[in-house]
């Protein structure tokens, strides 16, 4: 969840670090820090802060020169945030430094004895165990000593190692959490996110679990935890440097907002065939003898990931009438499933990196199970461990809240239920249907969009409220899911959703004019028996805000959406309750894209 860059070359350091630090704030921290060396030191020099990286610069030294190191942005887990329990971690004699991702989860034990052997430890951190274990390796290459250290280490890591004795190197090592390669031109660079890499280089190697590699300002290798060498071939990421700028926006929230018709446009672009009524997904690496076996699916992920997967979902069984269902991945794998050899298992994450959901796949694969693959980033390690899948092509997103990535990835869902339907039941009539609805998408969220300005001021007369409830039926539900989520992740709003026919089983317990209620109502078979729920509302003096294809003569306010199909209304109606949580925040002064407590990419559990 936190960043790592490190750089080994001819330039200075210390700027390059900051610039790559501050382009991962985006995912979240607490804390920041850098450590660096020259050629021509033995020392290595460190500066750490609380706070944001702005407050970590404020720190640097004007004469802090360098031409290797490695940063850091960290968000606590073992430790309060403050400047000691900061990366990068030193060990006493100042020659080892380490920077971590992850979780040690053993690192009680391991602390308990090495301060039984003497180790004073100067943070809080499951980190410093790390550093420690280096530090007190008798192996004379800084790549056994870091291997000493991890034949011990239980847990997730992605870690950079840096060592007075050894200057002329940086040795990194992942399992679970993320390490990228930057190739340049008689320079290395390390990252946990390619958002560091490529104002520099496009060159990239993702490591797999258990591999480590050694970067030189000429050279790297790769090779695994016990030795062996691996191949490592660099891939063009195909993102530029400008995909991470604000491009004019206030925030990245709003920039992401409104590049959704672009974006939809791009995970539709080149895959219809309007020959059969289908699509093309090359990826699925599942042929439609193979697809005719599928007797279940089930759909994996996690937060806003897991709500498009209940979408997707029901778009599956709509269209090819297999039965599907969605379960949140940190759940799945702690029940002891039962892995059926007929049931086709989708693992959804907009990083790919997504620990619960690779944890997940992982196990899946070790029971025989089949996985597919539903993520916005090329070479991620989900896409890597699966069978096949589909990338959503969304852009790289940087808000903390997933916007255009959420409606790019339940597009992808509506392509693959198109693509799965029309192999089995699914008429070649309503085929066409579904691919005419489909490229309306572009243009109806553009239509969307223009209706900001209304948006922001229905958002102002909800601002202050304390709690809000969100509600709708079958494929409105989990609709209203994204939307509370929304509403809670950047607006710091209590907010619930349910199903609008749950409402009688106990919430209504809680309607009043100080609890609005947002309402998903679209003009399908359930238009009546959500028309009588605001009844219910209303009658109890609620407020109503309404997300509808036409205005609703019980509510306080309607948004009004276009009309599509009804199995691809849900995508629509999702775009208003964005900019409704994004102007809703926004009134209340909060940090948009940088929500508390929330990081973009959870890598540990």
């Amino acid at each position: 969840m936190c960043g790592i860059v490190g750089y080994i070359g001819k330039r200075d350091v210390a700027p390059l670090l900051l610039e790559g630090l501050a382009r991962l704030e985006y995912r979240g921290y607490d804390s920041a820090g850098l450590v660096i060396n020259s050629p021509k030191s033995a020392a290595l020099k460190m500066v750490k802060a609380k706070g944001r990286v702005r407050d970590l610069e404020a720190r640097v030294p004007k004469r802090f020169s360098g031409t290797t190191g490695i940063a850091h942005t960290r968000w606590a887990t073992h430790g309060a945030p403050s400047d000691h329990n900061s990366h990068p971690h030193l060990d006493p004699e100042n020659k080892v430094a380490v920077v971590h991702n992850g979780i040690v989860d053993n690192a009680q034990e391991l602390r308990a004895k090495l301060e039984a052997d003497g180790v004073v430890f100067a943070s809080e951190t499951d980190t410093e165990v790390i550093t420690h274990l280096i530090a007190r390796s008798q192996a004379e290459s800084l790549e056994d000593k870091v291997r000493d250290a991890l034949k011990v280490i239980e847990g997730t890591y992605g870690i950079a190692v840096m060592h007075a004795d050894f200057n002329d190197r940086i040795v990194v090592a992942r399992n679970g959490s993320p390490v990228i390669l930057g190739i340049g031109e008689k320079e290395m660079l390390v990252a946990s996110d390619v958002a560091a890499l490529i104002a520099h280089t496009r060159q990239v190697v993702t490591l797999d679990d258990g591999e480590m590699a050694t970067l030189k300002a000429d050279d790297f290798r790769t090779y695994t935890v016990a030795g062996a060498s691996t191949t490592a071939t660099p891939e063009t990421v195909e993102w530029e440097a400008a995909s991470y700028d604000m491009g004019g926006h206030d925030t990245y929230m709003h920039k992401e907002i409104s590049e959704q018709p672009d974006a939809v446009d791009r995970v539709l672009r080149g895959r219809i065939d309007d020959r059969f009524s289908t699509v093309h997904l090359g990826g699925l690496n599942l042929d439609p003898r193979e697809a005719r076996t599928i007797r279940r699916i089930k759909i994996l992920g996690c937060g806003t990931s897991y709500h498009a997967g209940l979408i997707g979902a029901s778009l599956i069984e709509g269209m090819a009438r297999i039965p599907a269902d969605a379960e949140p991945a940190s759940e799945f794998r702690y029940r002891n499933p039962v892995v059926d050899p007929d049931t086709l298992y989708i693992a959804v994450s907009q990083s790919g990196e997504t620990y619960d959901v690779l944890a997940a796949v992982q196990e899946l694969k070790r029971k025989g199970a089949r996985v597919l693959g539903v993520v916005n980033v090329v070479g991620s390690a989900i896409a890597r461990e699966a069978d096949g899948g589909v990338y959503v092509h969304a852009g790289p997103e940087v808000c903390v809240v997933s916007t255009k990535c959420f409606t790019n990835t339940v597009v992808a869902f509506a392509l693959l239920a198109l693509h799965l339907g029309r192999i089995r039941d699914l008429s070649v009539t309503d085929g066409k249907r579904i691919i005419e609805g489909l490229r309306k998408l572009p243009a109806q969220i553009e239509e969307i969009l223009k209706s900001e300005d209304e948006i922001k001021q229905i958002a102002a007369e909800y601002a202050g409220a304390q709690s809000m409830m969100f509600i709708g039926r079958v494929r409105g539900y989990p609709v209203a899911l994204e939307a509370s989520l929304k509403l809670k992740e950047i607006s710091y709003i209590h907010a619930e959703a349910y199903p609008a026919s749950e409402l009688k089983h106990g919430p209504l317990a809680l309607i009043e004019p100080a609890l609005p209620t947002v309402a998903i109502v679209p003009d399908d078979d359930l238009l009546e028996k959500n028309r009588a729920a605001l009844e219910e509302i209303k009658a109890r003096s609620g407020r109503i805000l309404a997300v509808a294809h036409q205005p609703q003569a019980k509510a306080d306010h309607t948004i009004v959406v276009p009309k599509n199909e009804d199995e691809l209304d849900p995508i629509l109606m999702g775009i208003p309750l964005q900019l409704f949580a994004y102007h809703t925040a926004l009134a209340m002064g909060r940090d948009i894209d940088k929500p508390r407590n929330l990081a973009k990419s959870v890598t540990v559990e």
